[in-house]
């Protein structure tokens, strides 16, 4: 995720200079007991003092509420199952400066912040005066989805706590416990022990573009604030990874909203807020939220056993581009390219190779690489699902039983080189030499030693220490071979030629336009 993501502010702060763009997780994070920062006291309600609210289905009484003008009276049904939730991560040996310091964050904080933006996004870090010990924790917001205490949030608001603690509208403390968290998707499950409580539905059917939603949460440690707004936009990716399907809102949030939940104007959970899109690390009308049914499917798991298992076949893949699909022979420009089959993965065994593209699961259209990926993952290991694939430009069904996605990896989406305009073959701006003559490069495939600035190659994002493996589908050792594969593609009425390319350790394929050369 190339955006910074970055914690709550404490306290004022001259302004830095800050990128562009960035994407930002919303969990506030406070370093140390003496942090400023504006927290509701336990036991005190903004709203006023009231009876405890009994365990109840929240959503089944709101929905029999009459069409509504504002949101008052579904704000004040749902509310209540909404949650501040406040973490203790660890303590950390602090300067007393309250100085941003990389090495007073704990490792997964620290990694968490190299990750997502650098020193502007570290949290204050706030000891005795003159340095000592000072307690790092975190805030967000959940909601309850269950009487007995089960509760939503996100997992980077929980991810190796210490301890969670979570505060009720009616101003209650109580002690939760993690049953169990998934990094791929962003959301955690808690427990809340020794109650029951009111709790709220998630939707069963997605939000169309420009309903009313309602988001309510923990922004800045103020709990219980309340925004509205609409739906803009439904499956975004914001580049978190292979899964993302986020839903867009305007509704204001901002950090420490993490984990809390944006309504339906009938009290139906449509999404958990996870990130925001900023240039100033303040909201600008631009969230994103988990969809319901993806929180239906992660919870369950989570309250079954704990973790989160995903279907696997075992390929890296990549977008299907205009080039690519004029390059293959494609009508259409869908599916998703493999770009390399994993050894003994599914995919491997069933026969599927390097330059294959994946159509359909089990008969359902594949749109894209991230469909693919997302389509998959949403199947149980051992499932046994058919694939539709092109094959040398004929169609072909291939059956596999999915293995399970190994804890280290992702659903690999290899992104496509950037497409530029066609030029002249002479123009490509390559450097070449035999992997075998070159250190460490291996002995299959063409080293890319020099790229011209100038060059079509340059716009394809080619850079020194690629290997070119193949070219129109046929193997290369040597430059030459590079050289005549490129002519013998354009002598037969190709204007683009697909080259498989190994970078790192990614391989993926790059759509190159055959010139006049």
């Amino acid at each position: 995720m190339n955006p910074s993501v970055s914690p709550a502010p404490q306290t004022p702060k001259k302004s830095r200079v800050l990128s562009a763009r960035r994407v930002i997780l919303l969990a506030t994070t406070i370093a140390g007991l003496g942090a400023a920062a504006l927290v509701v006291a336990p036991g005190f309600n903004l709203q006023g003092t009231y009876s405890p609210a009994q365990a109840q289905n929240l959503t089944e009484q709101a929905k029999k509420l009459p069409a509504p003008i504002g949101f008052a009276d579904i704000v004040a049904k749902v509310k209540p199952a909404v949650m501040s939730v406040r973490v203790k991560v660890g303590e950390q040996q602090t300067t007393g400066t309250g100085g941003e310091n990389m090495e007073n964050v704990p490792p997964q904080l620290r990694e968490f912040f190299r990750r997502f933006g650098g020193p502007e996004g570290m949290p204050q870090q706030r000891g005795p005066r003159g340095g000592g010990r000072g307690q790092v924790t975190g805030q967000g917001s959940g909601f309850f989805i269950s009487a007995d205490g089960f509760a939503v949030t996100n997992n980077h608001v929980v991810e190796k706590a210490e301890s969670v603690e979570v505060t009720t509208d009616d101003g209650k403390i109580h002690t939760a416990k993690v049953i169990g968290t998934d990094p791929r998707t962003d959301l955690a499950l808690i427990k809340v022990e020794g109650g029951s409580f009111p709790y709220v539905n998630l939707a069963g059917t997605p939000p169309r573009i420009g309903d009313w939603v309602i988001a309510v949460g923990n922004p800045f440690g103020l709990g219980g604030s309340v925004t509205a707004g609409i739906v803009s936009a439904r499956g975004r990716d914001i580049g978190a990874g292979a899964y993302d399907d986020f839903i867009q809102i305007d509704a204001p949030v901002n950090k420490g909203n993490s984990g809390g939940p944006t309504f339906d104007t009938e009290g139906n959970v449509i999404g958990v807020n996870t990130a925001i899109f900023s240039p100033s690390g303040g909201s600008v009308g631009i969230a994103f939220a988990i969809p319901s049914d993806t929180v239906k499917s992660v919870v369950t798991q989570l309250k079954d056993h704990g973790t989160v298992t995903r279907g696997w076949i075992g390929v890296q893949i990549q977008p299907v581009t205009p080039d690519i699909a004029e390059s293959l022979g494609l009508k259409k420009v869908t599916g998703a390219l493999v770009a390399e089959p994993q050894a003994d993965g599914p995919a491997k065994k069933a026969g599927i190779e390097a330059g294959d593209v994946i159509t359909a699961v089990n008969g359902e259209e594949v749109k894209d690489a991230r469909d693919l990926a997302k389509k998959i993952g949403a199947l149980p290991p051992k499932a046994n699902v058919k694939l539709t694939v092109l094959h040398n430009g004929a169609e072909k069904t291939v059956s596999l039983a999915l293995g399970e996605l190994p804890n280290s990896q992702e659903a690999r989406v290899t992104p496509d080189g950037r497409e530029g305009n066609g030029v002249d073959m002479g123009k490509l701006g390559l450097t070449l030499a035999p992997a075998a003559r070159v250190a460490g490069a291996g002995s299959e495939g063409v080293v890319v030693t020099g790229v011209d600035s100038s060059g079509a190659a340059a716009e394809k994002g080619f850079a020194t220490g690629d290997i070119i493996l193949e070219v129109a589908g046929k193997v290369v050792s040597t430059p030459a071979d590079v050289r005549n594969a490129l002519s013998g593609a354009r002598t037969g009425g190709k204007r683009t030629v697909l080259l498989r390319v190994k970078k790192g350790q990614n391989t993926r394929f790059v759509a190159l336009p055959v010139g006049n050369g």
